[in-house]
């Protein structure tokens, strides 16, 4: 029998290179993505950043795999999606990076090992 693991990964780079429309037209659409309240981890991926503070981004991915062979692949596919995103409207970047947490391997705090009744 196996179980399904959730992974989340974190991808981060920078701007680089954004025209003057550009860097409008991302700050004009920046109140969907600055929440970082609003974060979650989804297979499309969620966007994050506040350009008129600092010229970084954030993805956050969320896969669901059988293996731990297949997370390499699942912070790839990651990678690659936030890269395809930023060059299908055009925007340069830089300084890609991510960071992949199987959810299976968190240890649970005091309250999420408490049993009920």
């Amino acid at each position: 029998m196996s179980t399904s693991r959730t992974i989340r990964v974190t991808v981060r780079g920078s701007f680089d290179n954004l025209s003057d429309a550009q860097r409008s037209e991302l700050i004009a659409a920046g109140d969907r993505h600055a929440d970082i309240l609003a974060v979650e981890y989804t297979e499309d991926g969620h966007l994050t950043y506040d350009l008129a503070a600092r010229p970084f981004f954030c993805f956050r991915f969320a896969e669901q795999v059988d293996a731990e062979r297949e997370i390499p692949k699942v912070t790839q596919r990651a990678e690659a999606k936030a890269a395809a995103w930023m060059t299908e409207r055009g925007y340069g970047f830089k300084r890609i990076t991510s960071q992949t947490v199987d959810m299976s391997e968190i240890p649970l705090g005091k309250r999420g090992r408490q049993r009920r009744p």
